[in-house]
């Protein structure tokens, strides 16, 4: 058993050595491969565009950018208030959408390109331009910052680009959040809509009931011949002045009950005898009159200004030449092994 094992030790190490050998004796093949992966490299290097890149930061609004949306809007309005974050996401969301880049690609790339190069697919070009556009954190500067970076051959088209990219999604964000806002002010404002119609119902058919209930307090009063309420002295006096209501309302007298249900029946309006109707009016106004102008809402802050690039990115060139010496040396020992194998094969 052991001189099996040690057997077996003994085979892997001259494979081992066999390969060593080969290796070696084929240095001169390794060695031009690897040349030759070098020179490919450096090729991609001198045959690569010369790119340059835009820039721009964003960062999250001022609480004064977003005072027009919170109008109006507090806990006792059972509206909550928008907050700084809650805009600066929808932007964000908008900044990074796949529709927003696709419909960029349309208006913008594609037109941009000679008509050789749009004969390329549509799908290897909106990949490039994908790859060219990248939305990234920037939590150096700051941990809610964002980069919106765009590569390039024309420094003024990139940058010029960069600008109407942050505008749409600008544009785009805030008219949803607008939009938002005033849907929800419209809600609110029929809701307490249907609060006062639901008011102005109950206090004309309280007036109704009350009418009613004079005219019948009119009949006794008019049966008894009580013209004018009776004056009694004495804290008895005070106990039923302060009972003339329900069953003592004849005691008012038929001269004084006539003429409050004549002025119930010629009533206008129910309004100032409604409780809390005015201050659901108010409420009603404010949210019925909600409006928001555009230019007065803010969903971010650009950090800085968007320059024109005067230098063009950097090719990493020690990276691409250790590429190619790496992937041409595994190839020359490949081909070196391959031989060894043909040539183990053939005898």
């Amino acid at each position: 058993m052991q001189n099996d094992v040690s057997k077996v030790f003994s085979e892997q190490e001259a494979n081992i050595l066999d390969v060593v050998w080969v290796l070696w004796r084929s240095k001169i093949i390794i060695l031009v491969f690897s040349f030759l992966g070098v020179l490919a490299a450096a090729g991609y290097i001198f045959s690569e565009r010369t790119l340059y890149e835009a820039k721009v930061f964003v960062l999250p609004p001022t609480q004064n950018g977003i005072a027009d949306l919170n109008y109006g809007r507090t806990r006792e309005s059972e509206l909550i208030p928008f907050s700084v974050k809650d805009v600066y996401d929808v932007f964000l969301r908008n900044l990074q959408a796949e529709s927003l880049r696709r419909d960029f690609f349309t208006r913008y790339y594609l037109p941009s390109l000679s008509d050789s190069e749009r004969k390329a697919p549509l799908d290897s070009l909106y990949s490039e331009f994908s790859q060219s556009l990248v939305v990234s954190g920037d939590a150096k500067a700051s941990p809610d910052g964002y980069s919106l970076t765009l590569r390039g051959e024309d420094p003024a088209v990139i940058s010029d680009w960069v600008h109407l990219y942050i505008q749409s999604a600008e544009d785009t964000a805030r008219k949803e959040v607008i939009k938002n806002a005033s849907r929800e002010a419209e809600v609110r404002a029929r809701n307490l809509n249907q609060q006062i119609v639901a008011l102005r119902e109950r206090g004309q058919r309280s007036r109704e009931d009350l009418v009613i209930q004079l005219q019948e307090a009119l009949k006794i009063a008019q049966s008894i011949g009580l013209e004018n309420p009776p004056i009694l002295s004495g804290g008895l006096g005070g106990e039923v002045s302060a009972d003339m209501g329900g069953q003592l309302t004849y005691m008012r007298g038929s001269r004084a009950l006539r003429a409050e249900i004549e002025n119930l029946q010629r009533r206008q309006s129910d309004d100032p005898f409604i409780p809390g109707l005015r201050a659901l009016q108010v409420k009603y106004s404010l949210f019925n009159s909600f409006e928001v102008a555009p230019e007065n809402v803010s969903v971010y802050r650009q950090d800085g200004p968007i320059e024109i690039p005067d230098t063009p990115v950097r090719v990493k060139i020690g990276l691409i030449l250790a590429i190619g010496l790496l992937l041409g040396g595994v190839l020359g020992v490949i081909v070196a092994l391959g031989r060894w194998l043909y040539e183990m094969s053939r005898k």
